[in-house]
């Protein structure tokens, strides 16, 4: 059996690393576009969130801003949360390697 998702996308916002009793936790947004175009000609734009742990948030956060291009191989996870006696069920993407592939030029 197998679990794995790659994608790649450009960093909708900068990254900030906050604590929690699981280490340090951060999440990512990936803007990745379809490549494929609507009914009115337009190419739409998927919004992913990825959530990293520790030296990846770190190193992440540290080198990567809004506008860069990244890679994320990670795993699908999904979790059940009960809130006032009803289930939540959530799919989260946990990324276990987040590859640089370029920076945003600034002018």
């Amino acid at each position: 059996m197998l679990n794995q998702i790659v994608l790649v996308g450009r960093l909708t916002r900068d990254i900030t690393v906050n604590k929690s009793d699981k280490g340090k936790v951060a999440t990512l947004s990936l803007a990745i576009p379809r490549s494929f175009k609507n009914s009115e000609g337009d190419y739409d734009t998927d919004f992913i969130d990825c959530v990293l742990f520790d030296v990846i948030a770190e190193n992440t956060s540290e080198y990567c801003k809004k506008g860069d291009i990244v890679g994320v191989k990670g795993r699908v996870q999904s979790r059940v949360v009960e809130k006032d006696d009803k289930k939540e069920y959530y799919t989260d993407i946990i990324a276990e390697k987040v590859t640089f592939l370029s920076s945003k030029k600034e002018n």
